[in-house]
């Protein structure tokens, strides 16, 4: 077996590539083996596959490719891949926010769990998938439980309304207008509270989900059809909607600035895809920031971290090497099962060739076929015990390769054993 991750994130590719690869959740693969985990800052697929398998990194790079009608060209080269123990190592620390833009955020757990849930029930995980993404939620729950590392502003959410502090001087006395009624969309609202703002709307397409969030946080509520009115009257918008298509270009946002009677607006857009296109920005006295532009305050956050990010990897790091112990014994038990049955075979042949002819009905052909067995299972038991001792000192993949070598090198010589038969068969003849 191969384990496989192919995929790209914010640290490899702008959102403007992130957002064309995105996934939704209600469409998936049909035939495959597999775990897609796309979220605002990353798409990738986690395979496990047997070695005869026509799956590799290009061949998923063309299903993105296919998938989305993009050239593989505009993305290839953003691409990561990694195999086995990088794999492992790397879903890890995706569960534990190691990976991600914002270290210690929580959310990200949630959306693995959920990525993970999908793909058993559309039933495209087997033995191995389903151990390693259980070993994964356990190294991340241990993670958050024994560091420090998810106090604090540990959220894209946070950043966001972080950054809106930074540079809108009094918060507490903006009108906020919050797009999306999500789980981002309640964690905005949520820090928006914290640093006392109280001018608060949230505007979703889906009224009775804005008009639930709103009464649980005692905020106003807007109505979709009614969003271009809120956007007049804001001094902030932190938008996080989902959608495949931008809500304002520059051209239908012109016109909304033209009816404002307020200042500077500040428009935080944490969707991916966007919500708004990139040139809202070049409209005077809009700043629009993307999430790829909270890199300045997420750097704060990751130096804050650098300790507890110390003490999560050695916790990563055990967790990969008993996942990858456990990995390398599944694949034992069966190569020492088909090393012994060629070590029989190979003890069959010799028995029939010595037994052949004039000693075809000796006496002795039992004593000596139970000898012969007892001989072959006594330097099994020798063999096994050589592997057991190259798993402890150099791990199970090494061993696994050692039985492999082993039971290729017994077909080879069970092989020429047969030949040899045949050709003896035929010479008697």
């Amino acid at each position: 077996m191969k384990i496989l991750v192919v995929g790209l994130n914010h640290k490899t590719a702008a959102i403007d590539i992130r957002e064309r690869l995105a996934f939704d959740a209600d469409r998936t693969l049909d035939e495959a083996e597999f775990v897609l985990l796309s979220t605002c800052n990353r798409v990738e697929l986690y395979c496990a596959c047997r070695r005869t398998e026509a799956i590799d990194p290009e061949t998923i790079a063309k299903f993105f490719s296919e998938f989305h009608n993009i050239d593989v060209t505009e993305f290839r080269s953003f691409m990561y891949f990694y195999n086995d123990g990088d794999a492992v190592r790397h879903l890890l620390m995706v569960a534990s926010s190691l990976d991600s833009m914002v270290v210690g955020e929580p959310q990200i757990i949630g959306q693995v769990k959920d990525s993970f849930r999908l793909a058993c029930s559309v039933q495209s995980t087997g033995k191995v998938l389903n151990r390693l993404f259980h070993c994964a939620f356990t190294a991340g729950k241990k993670v958050y439980a024994t560091t420090s590392i998810s106090q604090g502003r540990v959220s894209v959410a946070g950043v966001a309304v972080e950054l809106a502090k930074q540079i809108f001087a009094d918060i507490s006395s903006a009108k906020v207008v919050v797009i999306g009624a999500g789980e981002m969309g309640e964690l905005i609202v949520q820090h928006l509270l914290k640093t006392g703002c109280k001018g608060i709307t949230i505007v979703n397409r889906s009224y009775e989900r804005a008009l639930d969030m709103a009464r649980r946080f005692s905020v106003s509520v807007g109505k979709w059809e009614e969003l271009q009115e809120n956007l007049i009257d804001a001094d902030i918008v932190i938008s996080s909607a989902a959608g495949t298509d931008f809500l304002f270009n520059k051209t239908t946002f012109e016109k909304i600035v033209g009816q404002r009677r307020r200042g500077t607006l500040l428009i935080i857009d944490i969707a991916v895809p966007r919500n708004f296109e990139p040139s809202v920005n070049e409209i005077e006295d809009v700043y629009l920031y993307s999430i790829d532009d909270l890199s300045e305050v997420v750097s704060q956050n990751r130096k804050a971290r650098e300790e507890d990010m110390a003490g999560a990897m050695e916790i990563i790091e055990e967790s990969v090497a008993e996942f990858m112990d456990w990995f390398g014994a599944r694949d034992i038990g069966p190569l020492i099962g088909r090393m012994k049955e060629k070590f029989t075979q190979i003890s069959q042949n010799e028995l029939e060739r010595f037994f052949a002819g004039a000693r075809k009905d000796a006496d002795c052909k039992e004593a000596l076929e139970m000898m012969v067995n007892r001989v072959v299972n006594k330097l099994l038991h020798c063999v096994i015990k050589n592997i057991d001792t190259v798993a402890k000192e150099n791990g199970t993949a090494e061993a696994a390769r050692l039985v492999d070598s082993i039971v290729q090198r017994a077909e080879e010589i069970a092989s020429e054993s047969d030949s040899s038969d045949e050709s003896e068969s035929k010479e008697d003849m």
